[in-house]
């Protein structure tokens, strides 16, 4: 979930001892993006994350999720 990301990208920028400021300078972000990007990830851009991880020593994966049992009223590609 995006609020789980928030967490996660705080976290790791804490660990490697940046403050928003110095992260934001190394992305080219303000120190204010990078509050509102570690608050509501969901605002992040493909690119953004993906620089994000690369300098915060992240990996991210994308790969087939387990498929999980049907209800009967669930739509196909519903989440």
């Amino acid at each position: 979930m995006a609020s789980q990301l928030g967490v996660v990208l705080q976290g790791a920028r804490k660990s490697l001892k940046l403050t928003q400021a110095q992260l934001g300078e190394r992305l080219g972000l303000s120190q204010r993006r990078v509050s509102e990007l570690e608050r509501a990830p969901g605002t992040l851009s493909v690119d953004q994350l993906m620089a994000l991880c690369a300098l915060l020593g992240l990996q991210l994966t994308v790969q087939p999720r387990e498929r999980a049992p049907q209800t009967p009223d669930a739509k196909p590609g519903e989440w």
